[in-house]
């Protein structure tokens, strides 16, 4: 099986096999079942530990992968979660508040990373408006609604580059935490 192979779905299926998303690995950023700790989340993102803690217990960005339950148990974000505290962090920056970053993350959250990468969020300092063509952009800005605009498949690309340098671990389907060294070992052994 090839690895070079793109895939865009416009929606993450949830049904797709394993193999299928091992593909598409390096495509759009890691796959949902790869996780990253706490600190990497933070660093990556540029985010403080408080915020994170905060953002994950008032609901605005979860970890997708695994919840803190219990004290044994790590919390561990996916790819796209990142992708959305970075988002979060741009907004922030721009002076947006928290209830209308809220407003906007909601949209985003049930959404694949795909489909998130073709995004531009454009601001009036108030309300974030989802952007996917250039004219939508040109309409907003002419109309004085956009202030700024986030495009998010810039965000995508820095992203993919920065993580890929630290370590993921993927959560096997007993519960057990994999690392990605592991993994690639034990598919050079199926293989072989």
């Amino acid at each position: 099986m090839s690895t070079t192979h793109h895939t865009h779905h416009t929606h993450q299926d949830t049904e797709r096999p394993a193999t299928a998303v091992q593909e598409s690995l390096f495509d759009i950023g890691p796959g949902e079942e790869v996780g990253y700790r706490v600190p990497i989340a933070c660093q990556v993102a540029g985010i403080t530990y408080r915020q994170l803690d905060y953002w994950a217990r008032t609901d605005l960005v979860k970890p997708s992968i695994r919840g803190a339950r219990g004290s044994g148990s790590q919390r561990l974000y996916s790819f796209r979660d990142i992708l959305v505290l970075k988002i979060v962090k741009r907004l922030l920056d721009t002076g947006i508040s928290l209830q209308n970053i809220r407003l906007a993350v909601d949209k985003l959250l049930d959404r694949g990373v795909n489909d998130i990468a073709e995004i531009t969020l454009v601001s009036d300092g108030t309300t974030v408006y989802e952007c996917r063509s250039d004219e939508e952009i040109i309409d907003l800005l002419n109309g004085g609604q956009g202030v700024f605009g986030i495009a998010v498949p810039g965000i995508v690309k820095e992203l993919t580059g920065t993580i890929s340098a630290f370590p993921s671990e993927r959560v096997a389907d007993e519960g057990n935490v994999v690392s990605m060294n592991e993994l690639a070992e034990r598919r050079r052994l199926r293989t072989s």
